[in-house]
């Protein structure tokens, strides 16, 4: 009989090896957008009914582009941990791999897309001003 105690349970980190890592990874991106969430809304609530042009031009400043950029990169990133705990908990084999391969893909995307249209507005304003 093999005798494991808590801390060795806890270092051998599960099945996968990455269950302590993901759970503070995950703790610790939770605790950030609970800061940048309230300031994320704050930022967009300045932008609605802005013009398009007042848009680019309010996204295209340090602050609001930073904000969102956080706020995205952190909550995909948020996203891509726990869909893959809960793919590997309810998917098996071939439709796992799947799974989390779309997940991780349309994270990335999501990431991309957004820091694609911030350096985009940052550059409009650059040619404007």
């Amino acid at each position: 009989m093999r005798y494991i105690t808590p801390l060795k349970a806890a270092e051998g980190l599960g099945a996968s090896h990455t269950g302590t890592q993901d759970h503070w990874f995950l703790t610790v991106s939770a605790a950030a957008l609970v800061l940048l969430t309230p300031v994320f809304m704050l930022v967009v609530a300045h932008a609605i009914g802005l013009p398009r042009a007042g848009v680019m031009a309010y996204f295209g400043q340090p602050f609001p582009a930073i904000v969102t950029g956080l706020f995205i990169i952190v909550g995909m990133l948020h996203f891509i941990r726990g869909t893959r705990v809960m793919i590997d908990d309810y998917l098996q084999g071939t439709a796992r791999k799947v799974g989390i391969i779309a997940s991780v893909i349309f994270s990335y995307a999501v990431i991309a897309a957004a820091v694609y249209a911030l350096v985009r507005m940052g550059l409009a304003t650059l040619v404007l001003v």
